[in-house]
Formats: C-alpha cells, structure tokens, sequence
C-alpha cells in the first residue's frame, strides 16, 4: 500500500512559491487502477513526481509525507518518501510523458534497458540472459525482438510508448506510476497502449496509477478515481460512481463536457481557467467557475470528507444539511 499523508509540494520561482500540490492525502491499495484526473495544472504530475520520490529543485516537499510498504529481507516494512528511490524498479517504477524525450536518441534500446539496471544484477543474471529475456518480454507486449537492435528514432511513437512501458514493467514492480502514457497518440494506437496496461495490471497482479487530463481514457481502464483541481483533491470513489452520481460540481462539469455516441448536443468546456497556484484564493478554489457557489465558498475552505462508504467530496454544497442542486 502506499500512503500520502497531507503532501504539499512546491516550486520555487522567480516570481514566487508555486504550490503545485497542498495538503493531498489518500491511500493507494494493492492490485487496483487508480486514475488521477484533471485540467492540465492542477497538479497531477507534480503529485505523481512525489510519490515516486523524485523531487529536484526547484520542486521541494513542503509538509508531509509518502509511505510505502515494502518487503525487505523477507520482512514487511514502511519506508517514507526519502527512502523510496532505493526501491525504483523493484517495487515502484515510472512512466513518465513524451517517450522521444525520455529514450537516448544515440543509444540502441537493448542497451538503455541494460542501463535501468544495476550492474550486479546483470553480472548475476548474465547480459545474453537478460537480453533474452527482455525480447521475450517485447513479444508479450506485441513488439518483435529485432526492437532491441533498434535506435529510438527507427521506431514509431507507439512502438515507443511501448517500449518505455515494457522497461518500467520488465521486473513485475508492485506499484507502476504513468503519467499521460497515451498523450499525442491516434486513437488506435492509444487504445492498443490502454489495453496492453489493462492486461499488465491483470497479468502481474499490481498497481497502476494512471494520470490522464482525458475522462475516457479512465472510463475505460480504472478501478477508482482521484479529481483534483488546483493542486487540491476535490473528490475519490470507484470509477463506475464517478460517472453514475458524482458530487463534486467540477467532477460533473469534466464528465458532462464528454462526447457520446448518438447524443448529437453541443458539449461545451468549462468556462473560465484555472485560479494562478502563485497566489491561490481562498475558501473553494473552484468557486469563481461554480454553478452552486456563494460568498461562503468563496471563503471557506472545504474539507475532503466521506459522504458515502469510499467517496469522498470537498464540497460545502455537497455537506450534510445542505440542499441539493436543482441542475440534478
């Protein structure tokens, strides 16, 4: 399992603080997709950054804290986010966005994947083993071995895409973070990306968090879902609750502005943009885009709270004792 516990992280800029993820807390549980949704800015790389324990200036946590259970020497233990990039590959592994950018243009693929591992274990397992093995892998995931041999520029985006998930899947870690992994590919090629990682998760019997801006994408794949806006978590539950009733106005706002086949209404955004997380405002920071806001959201600040048994709003509207919207 892993734990966030009242995360904030931040960057330092020229113009100020930016705080890119405050005050987040949720757990993630074994053998589940988790989607993290939300407009571009709210803070959903910056929190998959965090939970992976790979924060560089300017980033910086700024108050509290990730847990994550391991197993070591054949006992259970908790390790926090300092610790955690002692167990990169092993026990949690990334995918980060725009694959070009992250495989070495001058480097053959054979290669790179040696590279992700240490030197001892490729000296144990032996390198033509290893190579082996990860051709065998690349059949699984739909790729010819002859990939291996390949420079990153010889290969299309999604052969790509899934080479960069095949590298962060070779060693079956228990947890598997991917940020945007379908960004910037046609819908076919997305679609073979999320049904290779539904396959994954069925497979290795894991962890997957998924971060994607696209509602459809988590529709399809994920177990439960995590909104955020503004660098805050607006509302948790299991995906199918999320689509049927959710109570969050922002979440009904991202659903509603989905395409549906033979509904042939004009969909329209949301209006407005996002609050600066230079200065965020005070009480609800969706309030200012709100069809229920009033003066008292704009001043208090909502609590995440359990309406139902795992769904969780931060929403004063949404209270005990409050009335509901007449738009339902």
């Amino acid at each position: 399992m892993i734990r966030i516990k009242h995360i904030s992280t931040f960057y330092r800029t020229v113009q100020g603080t930016v705080k890119a993820v405050e005050d987040v807390s949720f757990d993630i549980y074994d053998n589940e997709i988790v989607g993290i949704a939300g407009e571009s800015g709210c803070g959903k790389t910056s929190l998959m950054k965090t939970i992976y324990g790979n924060v560089e200036s300017p980033m910086y946590i700024a108050d509290g804290s990730v847990e994550l259970e391991v197993e070591d020497m054949g006992a259970k233990k908790v390790i926090t986010n300092e610790e955690i990039h002692r167990y990169w590959w092993e026990y949690i592994s990334y995918i980060p966005q725009a694959s070009m950018s992250v495989l070495n243009p001058v480097v053959r693929v054979k290669d790179q994947f040696l590279d992700s591992f240490l030197q001892r274990d490729v000296r144990a397992i032996g390198k033509q083993a290893l190579l082996n093995r990860m051709a065998a892998y690349l059949q699984e995931l739909e790729l010819p071995p002859e990939v291996l041999n390949s420079y990153p520029h010889q290969l299309s985006g999604g052969m790509r895409q899934r080479v960069i998930v095949a590298m962060a899947t070779f060693v079956h870690p228990k947890f598997v973070l991917a940020d945007e992994p379908t960004t910037a590919l046609d819908v076919v090629i997305q679609r073979g990306i999320l049904t290779m990682l539904m396959k994954l998760q069925k497979q290795l019997q894991n962890t997957f968090i998924i971060v994607s801006h696209d509602m459809g994408v988590h529709y399809q794949i994920t177990d439960r879902m995590v909104i955020m806006y503004a660098g805050k978590v607006v509302e948790i539950a299991p995906t199918a609750v999320i689509f049927e009733r959710s109570l969050h106005p922002y979440t009904e706002m991202l659903i509603n502005a989905l395409p549906r086949l033979g509904d042939d209404t004009e969909r329209t955004g949301i209006s407005g943009r996002p609050p600066s997380l230079l200065n965020p405002p005070s009480g609800c920071r969706f309030a200012d885009r709100c069809y229920l806001a009033d003066e008292r959201c704009r001043q208090v600040e909502p609590a995440l709270i359990e309406l139902e048994p795992g769904h969780f709003v931060a929403c004063l509207k949404r209270e005990p004792g409050e009335e509901r919207s007449a738009h339902e």
